[in-house]
C-alpha cells in the first residue's frame, strides 16, 4: 500500500516499503536518504541497462547516468492507437535487446492500466489491452538471446475503474519467472513486489544493497 503506480514501482526498483522510499502518490519526491535502484546497481557493476516505457513518471526510478538507453512513448491514446503504440514500443525493445544484448532491460506497457481506468477492470476493452500486452511479452520472450531470463509482473491490480485500496483486487499481482535459473518450480504466494529486484540481482550475480528489504527467491 498504496496500490498506486509510482509507489509500487518505487518498491519494485528500490526493494523497500513506501514508508522508506517516501513515494505515496504519483508524484516523485527525492529521498532524504537515497537508495540505489535496480538499474543503479547493475550499472555500478559495469552492466548495460535500458528502459522502454509509456508512462513518463517512471523516468525518475534510476539515477542520471544509470541507463545506457531510454525510450519514452506516450500512452495517452485511444484504444486502437494505444495498442499499436505498445506494439511499436515492444518492437523497439526487441531490436535493442537483440542488437545490444544489455544486462538488464525494463519494458513497461501501461495501456492495460489506461483501459482499466477508461472502461473498467475486466471490461472487454481492458481484456483486449491485456491480451495485446501479453502478446508483446511473448514476442520479447521468443526473441531473447540464449542465456537470458524474463520476469513478467505488474505494479498493482484494479477494480471497477480504479485502484489504490487495501483489497486483494488492487494488491494482488502476477509474478512469472522464465529462464534457466528458475527451472525448478517455486511457490510464489508469499512473494512481495520488493523481492523481484533482489531476485534479478542474484540472476546477474550481483550483491544486494544493504538498504534493500526484499529477498531473492533463488
Amino acid at each position: 500500500m498504496p496500490s498506486v503506480t509510482l509507489p509500487c514501482h518505487a518498491s519494485l526498483f528500490f526493494s523497500v516499503d513506501p514508508t522508506r522510499h517516501g513515494i505515496t502518490d504519483n508524484t516523485w519526491h527525492p529521498m532524504a536518504r537515497p537508495i540505489e535502484s535496480l538499474a543503479d546497481v547493475v550499472k555500478k557493476f559495469g552492466g548495460k541497462t535500458a528502459m522502454f516505457y509509456n508512462w513518463e513518471e517512471l523516468r525518475d526510478l534510476n539515477r542520471p547516468g544509470s541507463l545506457d538507453f531510454s525510450r519514452f512513448q506516450t500512452e495517452a491514446l485511444p484504444l486502437e492507437a494505444g495498442i499499436e503504440s505498445e506494439n511499436v514500443l515492444t518492437d523497439a525493445a526487441i531490436d535493442y535487446i537483440t542488437r545490444e544484448q544489455p544486462d538488464f532491460t525494463f519494458l513497461y506497457l501501461g495501456y492495460t492500466d489506461c483501459a482499466g481506468h477508461d472502461s473498467g477492470w475486466m471490461s472487454p476493452e481492458y481484456l483486449r489491452a491485456l491480451h495485446n500486452a501479453l502478446a508483446c511479452v511473448r514476442r520479447v520472450y521468443e526473441a531473447l538471446p540464449a542465456g537470458y531470463s524474463l520476469v513478467l509482473t505488474a505494479d498493482h491490480g484494479g477494480h471497477d475503474r480504479g485502484h489504490g485500496e487495501d483489497i486483494p483486487e488492487d494488491r494482488t499481482i502476477p509474478i512469472v519467472f522464465a529462464g534457466a535459473p528458475f527451472a525448478a518450480a517455486r511457490a510464489l504466494e508469499a512473494m512481495t513486489i520488493k523481492d523481484i529486484a533482489p531476485t534479478v540481482l542474484q540472476v546477474l550475480g550481483l550483491p544486494k544493497p544493504a538498504a534493500w528489504e526484499g529477498r531473492s527467491i533463488l
